[in-house]
């Protein structure tokens, strides 16, 4: 399982100083992307995921060019979340050095603009999903019928040619035994975001078969050490 770190990105910024270092008063704290990116980069991340925060908010990308100032630093995919709602702004963030989109749940309830993002961005492309039943039955579905279950959801859209998922828990404990089924039932890669507090969570996620762990405040404030996180979840 890789282990992905987050950087949410406003205003060209990190939301989250990176200063692993803070608890022992070593190291220089920053925030900003690029260097973050470059330092985790060096200690091993494989990907790294950036939330457009500004983007997610107007519905079109906002953060391009901190994309493109990581992007000149780094030599690992970049994927990138946040205002990429149709096919001209998945060209716009590939453009810029993106190498992966995540789009909104709202992708899932209009089968053309996915149709037609797909057509861009392929196996590239993943859709994001919030698996807490409440939050799907909540969602107000109007161009599709509404799915019976996050499974059911996830088996339609991998029909559609959906390759990746992000699911975010809003913090929340993920469900293992619901994870469990989905990566066993579909072809698709899933990637969990958010409620994962310690390394034995990351051994638990691996072991219910996900393919990777989106962590951001974790390691940007050093609770988790990145280098023993991925030898963890080896």
């Amino acid at each position: 399982m890789q282990v992905i770190p987050s950087i949410d990105v406003e205003r060209g910024r990190s939301r989250i100083v990176f200063w692993p270092g803070s608890a022992a008063g070593t190291g220089t704290p920053t925030d900003r992307p690029d260097r973050i990116a470059e330092r985790l980069v060096a200690q091993g991340a494989p990907v790294i995921h950036l939330v457009d925060l500004d983007g997610a908010r107007a519905g079109t990308p906002r953060g391009l060019e901190t994309v493109s100032s990581i992007a000149a630093r780094v030599a690992v995919p970049l994927q990138v979340a946040g205002g990429m709602e149709d096919p001209d702004a998945i060209r716009l963030a590939f453009a810029s050095g993106a190498t992966r989109v995540v789009l909104a749940m709202g992708v899932a309830d209009r089968p053309d603009l996915l149709a037609s993002c797909l057509e861009v961005a392929g196996d590239w492309l993943a859709v994001g999903l919030d698996p807490r039943p409440e939050r799907l039955a909540e969602f107000p579905w109007r161009g599709r019928p509404r799915p019976a279950s996050l499974d059911a959801l996830v088996g339609d859209l991998v029909a559609a040619g959906v390759r990746r998922f992000v699911l975010s828990h809003g913090g929340a404990e993920p469900d293992l035994a619901a994870l469990g089924r989905l990566t066993a039932d579909h072809d698709a890669d899933v990637l969990v975001a958010g409620g994962i507090a310690d390394l034995d969570g990351l051994a638990r996620l691996r072991d219910a078969g996900v393919a990777g762990a989106i962590l951001g405040e974790a390691i940007l404030s050093g609770r988790i050490d990145l280098a023993e996180a991925i030898a963890r979840a080896a």
